[in-house]
């Protein structure tokens, strides 16, 4: 069974900081960049914190207001919380399970699309790629320059998690780099017909 990914983490924030506000939970998060290797989205975090507390993993523990600025409430983890927590790392922790990758069907219906629009396609994935590593590069750097204190910047863990994210990027660059260098030499020809892999004439787009 998937692990719901955004509740684990404003879980872990929440037993972190607490007693913590809904903004500083939202803020420590995106200082994490989950938005990126976690796909876990702003307004997904205030929904996650309003599941948890109707759920009694959570509960409020004040709420305050500033001139000039809206109320904020403050959460503490429950002692359900604390079990649902730790439930939910073993079984995120011990997964083997592989996310579903909507490129490998891309990858799978080559054929059925022109050469060159997956050559362009490979190009510019490789693009992305190399502009994301270095992102994720310096955001690494950046975790381990600071204390790791969790109250006053990114855990050191933080700068793991971004460091598999980079490896999964690397391992997809260098298999576009390949695929892109046998489609362009001839190795990999699957748009001929009468080539292995090939679709009937009557089936293959022209360029």
């Amino acid at each position: 069974m998937a692990v719901p990914t955004t509740r684990l983490l404003v879980l872990a924030v929440v037993r972190l900081l607490q007693p913590v506000h809904g903004y500083d939970v939202r803020r420590e998060l995106l200082s994490w960049r989950a938005d990126d290797w976690a796909h876990t989205k702003p307004g997904s975090i205030y929904g996650a914190l309003k599941t948890l507390e109707r759920d009694g993993l959570i509960a409020v523990e004040g709420v305050d207001q500033g001139a000039g600025r809206p109320e904020r409430t403050s959460y503490h983890l429950t002692s359900d919380g604390e079990k649902e927590f730790g439930d939910l790392m073993r079984a995120v922790l011990f997964s083997a399970e592989q996310p579903k990758y909507i490129y490998y069907t891309a990858v799978a219906l080559f054929p059925h699309v022109p050469r060159s629009d997956v050559i362009a396609a490979l190009r510019s994935r490789i693009l992305k790629f190399e502009a994301e590593l270095v992102i994720l590069d310096r955001e690494v750097e950046r975790v381990l320059a600071g204390s790791g204190d969790p109250t006053e910047a990114e855990p050191y863990q933080v700068a793991d998690a971004m460091g598999l994210a980079a490896a999964h990027v690397r391992a997809d660059l260098e298999w576009a780099r390949k695929t892109l260098q046998r489609i362009e030499s001839g190795q990999l020809d699957v748009w001929t017909p009468g080539k292995k892999g090939a679709l009937p004439a009557r089936l293959v787009k022209p360029e």
